[in-house]
């Protein structure tokens, strides 16, 4: 009687510290297979909420993953570079969100991170990337092309860099997918 007690006890409270310390999980869906990631509403809360709202309002169904970036000289095993989704070329008018830096959020750009694409201060919107090696340029202070603010990160792949990276090996001109790869959807977990 006692143990049974007890083991109800142990188990609800593993129950509940695991749910209440978890921060949420999301799937992208591929015709490649599945990407599974962990977004960190503590430190990019702005950056996560919006992303998630995005989910919610199903924006994400029947989209694709349309741009890549890679360097074509390195062996395959160690390339780098991002594969870019979201809702291009059919982008909604959807209000930017407030920038949330790596300098202010303590996270990089390294292998398998999510972030948000922008163009200026307070563009991100839909547009999202994932690195595929350290891409310490797109961080606050680097060299990201756009200015020295980088770009949001919010997210790290948990399972799936082989589909990433498949996704990534696919046929591209200049900086798009020649056949934009489908984003079935992306749900939370």
């Amino acid at each position: 009687m006692i143990k049974n007690v007890l083991l109800i006890y142990i188990i609800s409270i593993v129950s509940c510290t695991a749910k209440s310390n978890s921060n949420p999980q999301i799937l992208i869906s591929t015709n490649y297979g599945d990407i599974e990631a962990e977004l960190f509403p503590q430190k990019a809360p702005k950056t996560v909420t919006a992303f998630l709202s995005y989910i919610n309002s199903g924006y994400y169904k029947n989209t694709t993953f349309y741009r890549v970036l890679k360097i074509d000289d390195l062996p395959e095993d160690i390339n780098y570079g991002i594969i870019q989704g979201g809702l291009w070329p059919n982008l909604k008018n959807i209000k930017g969100i407030t920038h949330e830096p790596t300098s202010l959020t303590g996270l990089t750009h390294s292998n398998g991170t999510l972030s948000l694409a922008r163009t200026g201060i307070g563009t991100a919107s839909t547009e999202f990337f994932i690195c595929i090696g350290n891409q310490s340029n797109f961080n606050a202070g680097g060299n990201s092309g756009v200015d020295t603010l980088g770009f949001a990160a919010f997210g790290t792949v948990l399972h799936g860099m082989r589909v990433v990276r498949k996704i990534q090996a696919q046929a591209y001109n200049n900086d798009h997918f020649k056949v934009p790869i489908k984003i079935n959807n992306i749900t939370i977990l």
